[in-house]
């Protein structure tokens, strides 16, 4: 008799965002570019520990009996985690290749892969989604370095375990009374759709990135302007967002309308007295809203900014958001597909999808390092990117990061439906909003 794989739960947050698959690419890639060569053999190994340590990554997505878990998938699987390219182009911004996609049915739910390239060796650490979030993507780059340096110490180090471990948003409606909860639900605003990015056709086309990296003497003016306003970095980056939004569409009903984002929390930040948290799907997604009026410049619409952002910040947002999505899935997945056929119907009906923009924050290279040369020597981490996930119409997203005081826009996308010369218009125009 044929034993069944180990099964694990997986929650609403995992669900959804593996079927967000549906209207964009849930794929994330974290690349790291040192000054010089990593050990390939002991990275390898590395990764195949990495893997044995957390029983989630040598998983797949199934749908089984009416639910969705995560299956254990034979070990041999594991094998395609790891892959290095002897010599070649490095991948993101300097060559403008995206990795492939992982398969988040068929697993293991991390890949990496270590190109050799002139200049020095480039990682990059490839999940999906529906495994974890963008942090839980970076938590894994901090979990393989970790384990590269303990067996360079040690040969025989194998990381600890983190066994089984609540996936679920449980622990933040935890932190709120059931009258909060009421509350955050009753005052949020609906997801409505107003505005799309402009599309050249509907289908697929080359999955592509395009960025826009602001040196630390421009950073410091940015935070100098905010100040100002008592608005931070994130405020000001969403009104840029917003205007280059309205200024790429040059549509004359996008002045004084209201018009709104999608942007992200990460709800780890009410966890601070817990240690690292192991990667899962812990960000919460919200609207922000607000009215442009013709000609307006970052100053006319900071005020509407930081008073929607002020106000999630008191607490507001986590509740309203998981009990959505819990809402949905206590009807079963039938209700999540019916909620999905919907949506996508929606699209397609009125063309309208809001806009996304992700804020990851300042990275930290002392998170990764030390992370010793093959040669012995300690490599530095030169330059950090985050590529997010690839859009189609009618989706569109930009990422944040900040790395060694230069901040860097990010959008990965689909060349054909977007035009390329689109795209690097409406990069062009955020950082002209920007100060």
């Amino acid at each position: 008799m044929t034993q069944v794989p180990a099964r694990y739960p997986a929650s609403a947050f995992d669900i959804f965002n593996v079927y967000f698959e549906q209207i964009y690419d849930p794929t994330m890639h974290v690349l790291f570019t040192f000054d010089g060569r990593i050990d390939d053999a002991i990275l390898k190994i590395s990764t195949k520990r990495l893997i044995s340590s957390n029983p989630y990554l040598g998983t797949g997505f199934i749908e089984v009996d009416g639910i969705s878990v995560w299956e254990e998938i034979p070990k041999d699987r594991w094998e395609g985690a790891f892959v290095h390219v002897t010599s070649g182009d490095p991948l993101g911004s300097s060559s403008d290749r995206i990795p492939p996609p992982l398969d988040v049915r068929s697993g293991p739910q991390v890949r990496v892969i270590l190109t050799r390239c002139k200049e020095g060796d480039h990682v990059c650490i490839t999940c999906h989604h529906g495994f974890c979030d963008a942090t839980g993507a970076m938590t894994l780059g901090k979990e393989l370095f970790a384990i590269y340096r303990g067996i360079i110490d040690d040969p025989d180090y194998f990381p600890p375990e983190t066994g089984t471990y609540d996936r679920t948003t449980d622990r933040i409606l935890a932190l709120y009374s059931s009258e909060e909860r009421r509350r955050a639900v009753k005052e949020d605003e609906p997801f409505i759709d107003l505005w799309h990015f402009p599309v050249e056709d509907i289908g697929r086309g080359q999955p592509t990135i395009a960025w826009r990296t602001l040196s630390p003497e421009r950073l410091e003016l940015i935070k100098r302007f905010g100040r100002r306003y008592d608005a931070t970095v994130n405020d000001l980056l969403i009104a840029a967002f917003f205007l280059a939004f309205k200024k790429v569409r040059d549509d004359p009903s996008d002045s004084g309308n209201p018009r709104s984002i999608l942007t992200s929390a990460d709800m780890r930040r009410l966890l601070k007295d817990q240690e690292e948290i192991p990667p899962m799907n812990l960000s919460v997604a919200f609207l922000v809203s607000l009215t442009i009026v013709e000609e307006a410049g970052p100053e006319e619409i900071i005020a509407q900014i930081t008073a929607v952002t002020n106000r999630r910040k008191t607490g507001c947002l986590g509740p309203s958001c998981i009990t959505f999505y819990e809402g949905i899935l206590a009807g079963g997945m039938s209700s999540v597909r019916a909620f999905f056929d919907e949506m996508i119907k929606r699209y397609q009906s009125s063309g309208q999808k809001n806009p996304v923009f992700s804020n990851l924050g300042i990275i930290d290279p002392n998170d990764y390092l030390p992370v010793p040369g093959k040669d012995g020597c300690q490599l530095d981490l030169m330059n950090f990117q985050f590529i997010p996930c690839v859009c189609w119409p009618y989706g569109f997203l930009v990422t944040a990061s900040t790395f060694r005081g230069q901040l860097t826009l990010m959008t990965a996308y689909e060349e054909g439906p977007y035009s390329t010369v689109t795209v690097e218009r409406f990069l062009k125009y955020m950082d002209e909003f920007l100060p």
